[in-house]
């Protein structure tokens, strides 16, 4: 089996996949935000979805998954076929020694399972990253990152050559202890940066559509255009974050998604918190310059009745000639969010396993 490509199911354009952010929203609490990631990842893998991931976020009350790695573990335990992944591990937050441990870990407990998707921005605001970091000096450019994946790859394969400081380490689990599968790498981003490092290094590719759309295409095309085949793969793979909400009523799906754009708000003027309620977000009396943002923002938020959703997963993976849509929905309550992966899964017939 491909570790990389997925296959369409039902009548969907290219593999579905589901990206969870495992968020809180007000009035309940991260315990129920984990809990309704375990049944997102179960019911993903029951209705025929390729892949489930989770992000790397920090100090964002309103977002629970500030350790992936530990929640991949845990959803492992209670799936068994579903590809589980980062999406992604912000790696200049970490060791690369410690990340090919953790994920050498992973694919110990799941075998064949696992991807290790990648990502360059810290993922929260500038003084959580230094303290994540134990560094002022924020580096995350061009001259940092690939020696980073350089090096978390050579950990992964085991293969640094003699003389080098590292020769004698060895992440375990991993390699080291006989031959066994590792985690696929992925990069992830947001701009033309990862998408040509990518490329370059003939890596699958993963583009956050959902917060950056107007640079996806442009994205896609230069990850596509420089492509160079490589040991992993042999013709250019890249899927897009989508933010997809679908409902049984079209007013009620844009209550929902008023919610997190109300998030959103707040987190973009410094005042992160919980997701907001539907009551909340429907009584807040947005500023011109908030609506704005909203209406923006919920532009590139494909949501409505499941023949709604259907149309715009359709047409967005036309447009953009995407290989997988991993989609993310973005609601206060977890049945509202549970129920949206049900109908898109409905809409296109995909398998219930």
């Amino acid at each position: 089996m491909d570790a990389i490509r997925g296959t369409a199911s039902g009548s969907a354009p290219v593999p579905l996949s589901v990206l969870d952010l495992a968020t809180v929203g007000r009035g309940t609490t991260a315990t129920d935000a984990l809990r309704t990631s375990v049944a997102i990842a179960r019911q993903a893998e029951t209705r025929g979805f390729h892949r489930y991931w989770v992000a790397e976020h920090h100090s964002m009350p309103g977002v629970a998954s500030s350790s992936p790695a530990v929640i991949l573990a845990h959803i492992a335990a209670h799936t068994d076929r579903i590809r589980l992944g980062s999406g992604g591990v912000m790696l200049p937050n970490h060791a690369p020694l410690v990340i090919a441990e953790q994920f050498g870990t992973l694919e110990a407990f799941a075998p064949g399972r696992i991807d290790l998707g990648l990502g360059r921005a810290p993922g929260t605001d500038g003084a959580t990253a230094a303290a994540l970091r134990r560094t002022e000096s924020l580096r995350e450019g061009a001259d940092d990152f690939p020696q980073q994946l350089a090096e978390l790859t050579r950990f992964l394969d085991d293969d640094f050559p003699d003389g080098h400081p590292y020769a004698r380490i060895h992440a375990v689990p991993g390699p080291v202890q006989g031959p066994s599968a590792r985690p696929p790498v992925w990069l992830l981003g947001s701009s033309g940066f990862s998408a040509r490092l990518a490329a370059t290094l003939g890596l699958p590719f993963a583009f956050a559509h959902h917060f950056s759309a107007q640079n996806t295409i442009p994205a896609l095309d230069l990850y596509r255009e420089s492509f160079r085949p490589s040991a992993v793969l042999d013709a250019p793979y890249a899927l897009i974050g989508v933010s997809a909400l679908a409902s049984d009523d079209e007013k009620e799906a844009r209550r929902q998604v008023l919610t997190g754009a109300l998030s959103m708000v707040r987190l973009r003027t410094g005042r992160p918190g919980l997701i907001p309620t539907p009551e909340e977000a429907a009584a807040y009396n947005f500023s011109s310059m908030e609506r704005e943002f909203v209406d923006s923002w919920l532009g590139n938020v494909i949501h409505g009745t499941p023949d709604d959703v259907r149309t715009g997963l359709d047409d967005l993976a036309k447009r953009t000639g995407a290989d997988e849509l991993m989609i993310t929905a973005n609601a206060h309550g977890g049945d509202a969010r549970l129920r949206s992966y049900e109908l898109i899964a409905d809409a296109y017939g995909l398998p219930r396993t």
